[in-house]
């Protein structure tokens, strides 16, 4: 049975060949000047007509003096007939290589459109075959091969289209509400703005240690304070924890701020931004995904977290019984550290709840004490004008009035800080910059964030599966 570098060393073989009859296998042009799609879709239009077309060759059948090869680029794969001179040429080729093929479109006596070349140009030489579908299933090689993932399984590579559609859908709905795209820094002295355990680097430059950002929030907020009054990001985030389906340790997010508006304003903004979105995306409001079925063409419910809780536990979010609470824990078999603070182990129990949720509905009013960048509520200062918005037992996205008492800020950040000091690593940092910015002033402002797990859910497939290159452990 023929073996890899029995496969490798013939191809080699005929790169030789290509390159002693003087033909450059790897040229740094080509001449293509038609889509494969446009010839399809619109065969009248091409017929009798001559065209450039190029792509990845699919199969090869040869008959001495005839040849067919099919090959195929981003929009479909199309036949190509050869004859003569040319169809010796495909003895050279091989399924993988790039092909040009220049000729007049027609069909053959069975009726199948076809480019009729008499001069097939290659692009480039393939020196490893490609494996079929059939045979390339398993994940582990996917995932660390993802470029012939893409290659042989075109399912993978529209899952790709549909994400760069989920984030230009984005855009454009915060470009057509008036927000301005503002980039800011990866690396960042103190990190903030969510609960995360933060990767940390060295600039040489400097000579100081710096963390990657895990969120977009304190930066977006200080061009609030500097005169923007609607900015966003789109871009990385890392936070150095654990793996899992709806999680990675680098993902794309964006976050987005609006001054003069409060929580009431983002949740009618933001609920119909993901409307958008999902329509642009998969042109549909209904989804399924792990035996649950969403409709999202609806005006979504809104529940208070203390409410929730509540009704389900009968726990106290105002007045925590820390046993209580643990037992409840236990009894759902959920792990926590018994060391966990009691803020920690009401969200714990939250999302005992929150997973069992289909959804759609908004999240509000989450206590003071699990949002320490959240405004309080006006007419309860137990609890912040949060809102998360619930499907498919996930929090797909994240929202509030911003704090913007320095103050108040201050105070919430050393509370922060000393559940850090604690041992707590997820606990936010104290920065001290962030509370001098708002000492200058920053006005009402609603803020917003989601990131691209919305899509992996909405999509039905896992975090890794959901992303073109996931993190794998090196291999040589």
């Amino acid at each position: 049975m023929a073996t890899l570098k029995d496969y490798r060393d013939e191809r080699l073989r005929k790169l030789t060949a290509l390159r002693e009859a003087g033909i450059d296998p790897y040229p740094a042009h080509s001449d293509r000047d038609t889509k494969v799609a446009d010839i399809l879709e619109a065969f009248d239009d091409y017929h009798d007509k001559t065209v450039c077309v190029a792509g990845r060759i699919q199969s090869i059948r040869s008959f001495g003096k005839l040849a067919f090869v099919v090959i195929r680029d981003d929009s479909g794969s199309i036949q190509i007939f050869l004859k003569d001179d040319a169809a010796k040429f495909v003895k050279k080729l091989d399924t993988g290589d790039f092909l040009e093929a220049s000729g007049v479109v027609s069909k053959t006596q069975t009726g199948e459109i076809s480019v009729f070349c008499d001069n097939p140009r290659i692009l480039a030489k393939a020196l490893r075959p490609l494996p079929g579908r059939d045979g390339f299933t398993n994940k582990e090689e996917r995932f660390r091969r993802r470029y012939v993932d893409m290659a042989v399984n075109p399912e993978v590579r529209e899952r790709f289209i549909r994400r760069s559609k989920f984030w230009s859908a984005t855009r454009d709905f915060l470009n057509n509400h008036g927000f301005v795209e503002v980039n800011i820094p990866v690396l960042e002295h103190t990190t903030g703005g969510a609960d995360a355990n933060p990767f940390s680097t060295h600039m040489d430059a400097l000579d100081q240690d710096f963390y990657l950002r895990i969120s977009h929030e304190l930066p977006l907020k200080r061009l609030i304070g500097g005169g923007f009054e609607k900015v966003y990001d789109i871009g990385p985030r890392f936070r150095n924890e654990g793996m899992d389906d709806e999680h990675l340790p680098e993902h794309v997010a964006m976050e987005s701020y609006a001054a003069y508006q409060d929580y009431r304003d983002g949740i009618k903004l933001y609920e119909e931004m993901i409307k958008y979105v999902c329509e642009q995306t998969w042109g549909t409001l209904q989804f399924s995904h792990n035996g649950m079925t969403v409709d999202l063409d609806c005006e979504w419910p809104q529940y208070s977290y203390a409410d929730l809780l509540q009704e389900k536990f009968q726990v106290d979010v105002f007045n925590p019984n820390i046993d209580q609470i643990k037992n409840i824990l236990h009894e759902h078999k959920a792990s926590f550290p018994e060391t966990a603070s009691v803020a920690r182990l009401l969200d714990y129990l939250w999302k005992l709840i929150r997973k069992e949720s289909t959804g759609p509905y908004w999240l509000i009013h989450e206590p003071v004490e699990l949002s320490p960048l959240a405004k309080k509520h006006a007419a309860d200062p137990r609890v912040t004008e949060r809102f998360h918005p619930i499907i498919f037992g996930t929090e797909m996205g994240n929202g509030f009035s911003e704090l913007n008492d320095p103050i108040d800020q201050l105070e919430r950040f050393q509370q922060q800080q000393a559940m850090r000091d604690a041992g707590d690593n997820e606990a936010q940092m104290l920065d001290m910059d962030f509370v001098e910015m708002l000492e200058y002033g920053m006005p009402p402002t609603c803020g917003w964030g989601n990131s691209e797990r919305n899509f992996w859910l909405l999509e039905g497939v896992s975090a890794r599966e959901g992303v073109p290159f996931p993190p794998m452990r090196r291999e040589e």
